[in-house]
Formats: structure tokens, sequence, C-alpha cells
């Protein structure tokens, strides 16, 4: 465990609500650090709506995923925040003197005076093929997560999956071994002949099979062999209904992520339905000092929308000061006159 970090403000999850708490947390003058579980910002809309329209954010008419997190990463910017990505939080716990200690699978600790909760629907972890003893070989031989050429060198290389970033992988691969020193084979495997990746990079990964540079295999895992210890082959159950071996090096999984609302659900806060139940003043948590906003939350009249989230985060940074510096008035003030607000802004 590395040393402790001490933060007054700690934000798990950073997707729009995220971003936008560390901007209305700025504005009060208090710094923050944050957390997420994917190696990059931007949740959801960076996972499932990158490419696809918004046509509710107040102001502005349609943008698509992508660009309202980078609206939102240039609007927070001002506030330096500290980005730890690419880390589940693991462990919550109340400390004597009233603090949070927070860790980290990557084995961050924090020590927090409040802690915001803006998860979502949970942490987005990749999605894993299930097959009997297959996780003997998870970190060795098979991944999961962001794909790493170091791993292909002189392997042969599977990589599992019908979506964009299956279909990448394997044309990187195949630059990787032009090049060379990349993979000794480069095989897609996937059930059917059917992709959901961009027609685009659909044609690109035809034509590297046609000249060559990797092969299309369909199938379904049934099952593997090992040898000494090492994963040999995969078991495939091919379209005809007949099984065959896939001989493999590296397997490398590309199914997607799925929210997991993993150790939240054990910390002590009082939930409903698998979603904390907060009060409409500050979106405070059965805890004092831990906040949630966004889609974790729930309370009378709920909505899941960004922009509820947005007026969410908004006042739970009104709560955080208040319960920080309790000796001080908390003045609503506008970022159009506040000479105050203009210098946190730098404008």
């Amino acid at each position: 465990m590395s040393s402790r970090i001490e933060t007054e403000a700690l934000v798990i999850g950073a997707g729009p609500v995220g971003l936008f708490q560390v901007f209305q947390l700025g504005l009060q003058g208090i710094a923050c650090h944050v957390v997420d579980a994917l190696p990059h910002v931007g949740g959801q809309c960076a996972e499932l709506y990158a490419d696809k329209p918004i046509y509710d954010i107040p102001g502005i008419a349609v943008c698509t995923g992508r660009e309202l997190v980078q609206r939102l990463q240039q609007q927070m910017a001002p506030f330096k925040p500290t980005l730890h990505l690419s880390q589940l939080v693991c462990r919550l716990e109340r400390q004597a003197d009233g603090q949070l200690l927070v860790e980290t699978t990557a084995g961050s600790a924090f020590i927090a005076s409040t802690v915001f909760l803006a998860a979502g629907v949970g942490a987005f972890v990749p999605r894993q093929l299930v097959l009997d003893g297959l996780e003997d070989f998870h970190g060795t031989q098979v991944f999961a997560q962001e794909a790493d050429p170091t791993r292909w060198k002189g392997q042969h290389l599977v990589v599992a999956g019908d979506g964009d970033a299956a279909l990448q992988t394997c044309l990187d691969a195949c630059k990787q071994a032009a090049l060379g020193g990349g993979p000794a084979s480069i095989t897609l495997l996937h059930r059917r002949d059917q992709f959901t990746a961009q027609s685009e990079r659909v044609a690109l990964m035809r034509e590297a099979c046609a000249a060559g540079l990797m092969r299309f295999v369909p199938g379904q895992p049934t099952g593997l062999r090992r040898d000494a210890g090492r994963l040999e082959a995969l078991e495939l159950l091919n379209p005809q209904g007949e099984s065959e071996w896939l001989p493999l090096d590296v397997l490398q999984t590309c199914l997607g992520l799925s929210p997991k609302l993993g150790p939240i659900a054990q910390w002590g806060l009082a939930m409903e339905r698998k979603q904390l139940v907060v009060n409409t003043e500050n979106f405070g948590t059965s805890e004092p000092g831990i906040f949630a906003v966004g889609d974790i939350n729930t309370y009378p009249g709920k909505k899941k929308l960004i922009l509820c989230g947005f007026h969410e985060a908004t006042l739970a940074a009104f709560g955080a000061v208040a319960l920080l510096r309790p000796a001080e008035k908390t003045l609503l003030q506008y970022t159009t006159t506040s000479t105050l607000l203009h210098k946190r802004l730098g404008v």
C-alpha cells in the first residue's frame, strides 16, 4: 500500500456527473481527487454513447457523448483535479477521527474528509469469457483488460469479440507484425460471421484476412486444453455443430464492459433496490460526509437524467462546504459577477 493521500474531497466515478461534481467543488474552493475503474474519463458516455447524439443538455442543442465529456473536462480544467484511473475502490472505512479511508485495487489509499459517489450504475469492468478452468490463466495468458501489444511478441494471438475493440486489436496486431516483433499469428474468434463493429472496420478486417495477415474463425468456446500448466488450445463448437481445436499462446478478450456495483453494497450505506438512499437537501447518504449523485442514488421523484445529476452535484458541493467549513457562512455567488469565482476559474 502506497502512502495515504489526504484530500478534502474524493470523487468516485469520472462520468459526466462526476466531472461536473469536480467543477462544482472547485467553485466552492474544494480541491479533489477522482477515482475511476476505466482507463479514461467519461463513464457511460464514453463507453456506450461516444458517437451517439444527446439532445437534452441545457444550452447545447445536440452533442455526442464524446463531445459532452470533452466540454466537461474543459470546464473543470481550472481546478486541476488529480485523476486515478484504471482502479476500483475496494474499501471505504470511517476512521476514529471521523475521516474516511478509501483504498483501491491499484494500491492507492486516500484519507478524505468527504466522498462523492458518482459511480452511475456501477464501475464498468471488462466482461469475462466464462469457461471452466479459464480463470487459472487470467493475467498470464488470458487478458480482458486494455490490449497490451508487449504480450503478443512471437505469440499465437487469439482475439475474442465482434465489436470495434476486438477488430481494432487485430488490425493493430497486424501492423505490429508488419513492422517486426509482432505476433506469430493473429486469429479473430467470434461465434458467427456477423459483427457489431463499424462497417469500415469490418471491411479492413476482411481485407487483412484476404491478404493473409490474419484469419477469422467462427465458433463458440466450449472447453480448453492445457499442457504443463499452460493454456494450449480452446475447444470450439463451429457453426456446423462440429468440435474443433484452436491453438493459442495468448487470448485477448474484447467482449465489452458491464457495470458492477461492487463493494459499495457492503459499505453499510442505506440502500433501496441497489441504489443509495439520499436526502434532497444536499444528496447526503446515511453516512455524514458521504454524498451520492447521479444514477447511483434514489429519492422520491428520482429521474435518471444527466441534467438531474448536474443539479444533484451542485447541491452536494454546497453540502460539502457547509460540512467542511461550518464556521463560514455559505453564500450563493454567481459566476457572472463574483470576483472570487472569477479568481478560482482563472478568468
